[in-house]
């Protein structure tokens, strides 16, 4: 009898000394732990402790991911928290309508597990990245042409909340995609920042209710989704985009329209020269002039005080409200 218990343990010891070689070929470091421990004593309870160390190890990897610039990278914030690594590409105190990025930008992002950006042809230089994993943000948004002749699609779509909440949830996607042992996690950072949008947009019907105007200036037309959403009409300086030339003809016709539609507000941006706003409102009586940022971007006083997203549409709607005279 007691040879055959002997016998049988010797069996046992090699059966769990195969699975555990089987175990410790993810990595030296754990074929270390289980030598010792087999010289100790090996017990089942050993085994079921090494392996989820193993697990751990790799879940607790934190995603290396690039946004294209400052709105999507605020949004993939939200969401992503602390178990991502997150990078933008443009600076966030440039002008990104003219960016192209440089090849140690795009090294940088093909290094990164994957790439969030804005779609609709914001970033025309996309496809010279080659990063594994890409996020459109636009996914499912029903957008507009901004211009009917070519073709090309409005890509200011995260100035409008209901449109900034779909951004939200295909970076949750995606990022669960990519990531689905953190799917609670991202889940429930996205619920928390929906319902921040959800608040934004309350909050700017209700302000708008008590508007005597409709109309407004802005510089160029960033804001068509959000004057279709909550019933106003845009006007801009230039149509064809910021860096665009703005030709002084365009300045008279802003001007006799600002005249006709009785406007005493003319928008600027922060990263744009206020000198061709400033020339129309000098011609307009006790006309003035404010800031209506397309959030692409935040200066360095900004980003030193911690002010993000909301809180620049907050500013965006003080403004508005004062160009439409509510109470």
């Amino acid at each position: 009898m007691r040879s055959i218990t002997l016998l049988l343990s010797l069996l046992i010891l090699c059966a769990l000394s195969s699975t555990i070689y089987f175990q410790t070929l993810y990595g030296e470091n754990h074929k270390a732990i289980v030598d010792s421990t087999i010289s100790a004593n090996l017990t089942e309870s050993t085994i079921e402790k090494i392996i989820p160390a193993q697990s751990a190890t790799n879940s607790s990897h934190k995603l290396k991911v690039v946004s294209s610039f400052y709105p999507v990278y605020e949004f993939v914030k939200k969401v992503g928290g602390d178990k991502i690594d997150s990078l933008v590409l443009i600076p966030t105190g440039s002008e990104p309508h003219d960016f192209e990025p440089t090849i140690n930008q795009i090294q940088a992002a093909n290094s990164a597990d994957a790439l969030v950006f804005n779609g609709l042809g914001f970033e025309t230089w996309i496809n010279k990245i080659n990063t594994k994993f890409k996020i459109d943000a636009s996914s499912g948004i029903n957008a507009s042409y901004i211009n009917n002749l070519t073709k090309s699609f409005d890509p200011h779509i995260w100035l409008d909340p209901v449109f900034a909440k779909k951004e939200t949830e295909n970076i949750r996607d995606g990022l669960i995609k990519i990531d689905p042992n953190n799917r609670d996690y991202y889940v429930q950072n996205s619920k928390i920042f929906i319902n921040e949008l959800d608040t934004l947009d309350k909050t700017i019907r209700t302000d708008l209710k008590s508007c005597k105007k409709q109309d407004f200036v802005a510089f160029h037309n960033a804001f068509s989704y959000f004057a279709k959403r909550y019933g106003l009409n845009q006007h801009s300086i230039t149509t064809a985009g910021p860096e665009e030339e703005i030709k002084p003809q365009r300045l008279v016709e802003i001007i006799q329209l600002a005249k006709n539609l009785g406007l005493h507000v003319i928008y600027s941006e922060e990263f744009i020269d206020p000198r061709h706003a400033s020339a129309i409102a000098q011609e307009i009586p006790d006309a003035k002039v404010l800031v209506l940022s397309p959030i692409e971007g935040l200066t360095k006083d900004e980003q030193e005080k911690g002010i993000g997203y909301i809180d620049k549409m907050k500013e965006n709607m003080q403004n508005l409200m004062m160009g439409l005279e509510c109470s």
